[in-house]
């Protein structure tokens, strides 16, 4: 028996070495929303159904990019559990013909492409209070609804990821900054590639928070870490160990959050991004119970 099963993984990786993947499956050789670092919250779960419209910019590196981005985020139990959708939309770029080589994209340097939804689901672990943090679970899958696999926009395959954020606030008696929170974040990554192969990574990130009832400042640095780079068949150029650093403001005005990010990717994600955007709740899309 221990033979037989000895031979079936030595056949795998004979497999896998004689008939290596030709399209990269990381974020450093695909559109910017193929399959970037995860974003995580304030760990905290709404109160009430809340929807996120916002209008994304990408450029530099040879890949200018424009899209919509949509979250609409329900929660089942007010600040228990949350049900999450997002996805982009009504992409277009444009890229140089050197990244379309690199690429594999047989010349195409312009297209549209709509983009993979993910499906969330939030839980609330362990409530904050002075002296214990927020923990929250979520657990995400990935589809691969994505269109233009063959302009390198996104994957053609699935994934999901899993991951623990974890918050606490400080408040100040200032009227100006009365809040600092701390938020981090880990879990774990997975996506399929090519030939039965799939790539997995460990989650990271770290978020500081400041502000007030009217604005708040965030700062935030993540990324994943995938084996694939590792591995001698593929290489160090592989480029699926991306880590980003976003700073975003929020002005509350009248029950709507207006925001601007601008996000630059340190390692494995060759963009630029500017994100403008507008958050809203509706009472009437929340569950109520009696």
């Amino acid at each position: 028996m221990t033979k037989r099963i000895n031979l079936f993984f030595f056949l795998i990786n004979l497999y896998v070495f004689c008939f290596p993947q030709d399209v990269k499956y990381a974020p450093a050789w695909f559109g910017p929303n193929a399959n970037p670092v995860p974003e995580f919250m304030d760990a905290t779960i709404v109160e009430k159904s809340t929807i996120q419209l916002m209008a994304d910019y990408y450029f530099g590196f040879g890949d200018q990019t424009k899209n919509g981005y949509f979250k609409i985020d329900i929660p089942l139990l007010p600040g228990r559990v949350s049900f999450k959708i997002w996805s982009s939309i009504l992409e277009h770029y444009q890229v140089t013909d050197e990244i379309s080589l690199a690429r594999e994209m047989n010349g195409n340097t312009t297209g549209k492409a709509n983009g993979d939804f993910y499906v969330q689901t939030r839980i609330s672990l362990l409530k904050e209070d002075v002296r214990k943090p927020a923990l929250i679970l979520n657990s995400t899958i990935k589809t691969a609804s994505g269109t233009n696999f063959t302009g390198r926009r996104y994957f053609d395959t699935p994934g999901y990821y899993f991951d623990v954020e974890a918050g606490k606030s400080f408040h100040l008696n200032n009227q100006f900054l009365n809040e600092i929170r701390l938020v981090g974040n880990f879990g774990f990554l997975c996506w399929e590639t090519t030939n039965s192969t799939q790539n997995d990574a460990p989650i990271y990130g770290g978020k500081i928070i400041l502000g007030n009832q009217k604005w708040k400042w965030e700062n935030t640095i993540s990324g994943y870490w995938g084996w694939m780079h590792t591995h001698p068949l593929y290489g160090n150029d592989y480029g699926d160990a991306p880590l980003v650093y976003a700073t975003k403001f929020t002005f509350k005005l009248n029950k709507i959050d207006y925001f601007a990010q601008y996000q630059y990717g340190i390692k494995d994600y060759p963009y630029h991004q500017i994100r403008l955007g507008a958050s809203f709740s509706i009472d009437k899309l929340t569950p109520h119970y009696k």
